[in-house]
């Protein structure tokens, strides 16, 4: 059996270390990388709303009323496209998760008010500090998303009351909503670590500016009889921990 020397040794030694180094690029993304992630997603509004306030047959405030949004989790999706070693392109997708609106103030005894599908795609740039043969680096993002509402429910609480309001009486009326589209900026920080050269973690929070209306229109044997609205402010915060695929 052939030993080896001392010299030899540390030969062997550095030997490995280079043809680990040498592996290490593969650890990370690098240009020309297409990178698929999917995990657990978070949309938690910090959310304020204005009064609901009736716009016609004449304009008036509900005193005291206000609402809230409560936190929604779901699957979600995300791909990035590394232009450069360190600039990516991310889209960011998934479960529309479904976003309920709590009353506060006058409308608290109602309790849940409604609720609505959101479909909320996001584009970003972004940078990846540090090196392709980091196992741990860190991004900055900036882009923007859009915030699409549908499949909006009212609860019967706040349709009889919304009928109260107009003198009718409960079941006399019905209202449907409408919650309008909007376009709002994405500030993102993350950490990413590669397992593997192909498996990794990231985890990310993002933040977003948004700002939106809900119009309301009641109706009463079959026609509209009044329409409201309130302002909601979402400027939700979205963790998002999720597991990468490079290819």
């Amino acid at each position: 059996m052939q030993t080896l020397s001392p010299p030899g040794v540390t030969r062997a030694i550095a030997t490995a270390a280079l043809a680990l180094f040498a592996c290490g690029g593969a650890w990370a993304q690098k240009a020309g990388d297409i990178v698929l992630g999917a995990g657990w997603l978070r949309y938690a509004p910090r959310d304020k709303s204005t009064p609901l306030r009736f716009t016609s047959p004449v304009e008036r405030e509900v005193p005291g009323s206000g609402s809230s949004l409560s936190h929604s989790d779901t699957l979600g999706l995300n791909a990035h496209y590394f232009l450069t070693d360190n600039w990516a392109i991310e889209g960011v997708f998934g479960i529309p998760p479904r976003l309920k609106l709590q009353g506060e103030g006058t409308l608290a005894g109602i309790g849940e008010l409604g609720s609505a599908r959101l479909y909320g795609p996001s584009l970003l740039a972004k940078y990846f500090f540090g090196q392709p043969t980091d196992k741990w680096r860190l991004a900055a993002g900036l882009g923007v998303t859009y915030a699409h509402f549908s499949d909006v429910q009212l609860t019967g609480g706040l349709q009889n009351t919304l009928g109260g309001a107009l003198g009718l009486p409960a079941g006399a009326s019905s209202t449907r909503a409408k919650i309008d589209s909007r376009f709002g900026p994405v500030f993102a920080l993350g950490a990413t670590y590669a397992f593997t050269d192909r498996l990794g973690l990231t985890l990310s929070v993002s933040y977003v500016r948004m700002k939106t209306k809900a119009k309301l229109t009641t109706y009463a044997n079959g026609n509209a009889v009044a329409t409201s609205e309130s302002g909601l402010t979402l400027n939700p915060v979205v963790p998002f921990a999720y597991l990468t695929y490079r290819f």
